[in-house]
């Protein structure tokens, strides 16, 4: 049996779908998954999963935590960076630290892009407090290290610019940022696995809705067909930025003048969106990358051609999350698959750039990317989320 280690910030829902993947290969081919997250190092086992406690701001220790093992992977950027140095401490497959680091990171991201001659858009890394670059707005203002949109903000004048610019100081412990022209056009994300250096693509999302800002909410995916242009522009990447081996998530935009490469992480894609993704034999995402990491050839495993897209349910407005009202209208839209309805009773949800998290998710299947599209709406359109305000601080 085939002993895999998940390194994940907290326990949630991707945690749990891995550990249901596993759960579902422990028998054929054997698989036996271990958590490692960074959770309380005081409570002995407090969720009651036997994960190995591990602290992503303490690379180095937690590395040595890391049970020996016959692969690994990660969810989250954080987490994938940790889970390439426990690899290279083991002599295991997959990408290296340092290329981790640079995924996680925007402006070596973009360094490494450039240098590599994919197209780039005019750029500069530059201290919260500092002066304004000398660039053409629009412009787009990046915390370095936050993922899912978190921070990212268009300015289109000075006073946007410094609005942005202290907004996202708020939200971060780093005293520096990413500034980058606006990029227009269509975006796409690309899901995809390293097998030692080789890049195989399991699908291409299309985002319909124009992400032109100010900020940039992503809200549907819809499976496209791949073209090469784009995936020969990942490909491209993640050469340039040292990815060898494990799942990649790239976001890319396209124009004109090309496909531009915007960010390269060394995970798979993030919430439960790999739900809507079923291979050979109705195995899912979770199921592929366990197989991939126990070292088994998946170039076997293609995507079901079947039109299929996911809703990650924005949060319209911030407030304590009373509940959701119309959910069995949107499933009996036809063509609705799934609802799941993450975000908590009583708990607060905040909108982006601040948020972090989605209400929930809705999954449909359908005969055209039109018509998910339309189902995704309208069964959107059908629930009414309740929020009530959050009391000040006294």
């Amino acid at each position: 049996m085939k002993h895999i280690v998940l390194v994940a910030a907290t326990t949630g829902y991707q945690v749990r779908a891995f550990d249901e993947a596993a759960l579902r290969l422990a028998g054929q081919p054997g698989i036996r998954l271990t958590l490692a997250t960074d959770r309380c190092h005081i409570l002995e086992d407090p969720w009651g999963d036997r994960a190995v406690p591990v602290r992503l701001d303490e690379l180095e220790e937690s590395a040595k935590r890391i049970p020996s093992c016959d692969g690994i992977l990660a969810v989250g950027d954080r987490p994938a960076v940790l889970a390439a140095r426990a690899a290279e401490l083991q002599g295991i497959p997959f990408h290296s630290a340092a290329a981790a680091e640079v995924c996680h990171d925007k402006g070596l991201t973009r360094e490494r892009l450039r240098t590599a001659g994919l197209p780039s858009p005019e750029s500069v890394r530059i201290k919260i407090a500092g002066t304004k670059p000398n660039l053409r707005y629009p412009l787009v203002l990046k915390p370095l290290h936050l993922s899912a949109s978190r921070g990212v903000i268009r300015a289109d004048n000075d006073l946007e610019f410094e609005a942005a610019r202290q907004r996202i100081g708020r939200m971060v412990s780093d005293d520096e940022i990413q500034v980058e022209s606006f990029i227009p056009g269509k975006e796409y994300a690309l899901e995809g696995v390293m097998t030692r250096g080789v890049l195989q693509t399991f699908t291409l999302f299309e985002k319909p809705d124009p992400l032109d800002g100010p900020f940039f909410e992503e809200s549907i995916y819809l499976i496209v067909s791949e073209t090469k242009p784009i995936s020969q522009a990942v490909e491209r990447a993640v050469k340039a930025l040292g990815l060898s081996h494990g799942p990649v998530h790239a976001e890319v935009r396209v124009n004109a003048e090309g496909v531009f490469v915007l960010e390269v992480a060394a995970r798979p894609i993030g919430g439960l969106c790999a739900g809507v993704l079923r291979f050979t034999g109705g195995a899912t995402l979770e199921e592929v990358l366990l197989r991939h990491a126990a070292g088994e050839v998946v170039t076997g495993f293609a995507r079901e051609a079947e039109s299929a897209g996911v809703m990650m349910i924005p949060i319209g407005r911030g407030g304590v999350f009373q509940g959701v009202m119309g959910v069995e209208d949107a499933l009996a839209v036809p063509g609705i698959t799934k609802c799941v309805i993450t975000a908590k009773v009583g708990y607060r949800v905040v909108p982006l750039p601040e948020g972090a998290s989605y209400l929930g998710f809705l999954f449909a299947r359908g005969r055209s990317k039109e018509e998910v599209d339309r189902a995704l709406r309208e069964a959107h359109g059908r629930m009414r989320f309740e929020f009530t305000g959050v009391l000040p601080v006294i």
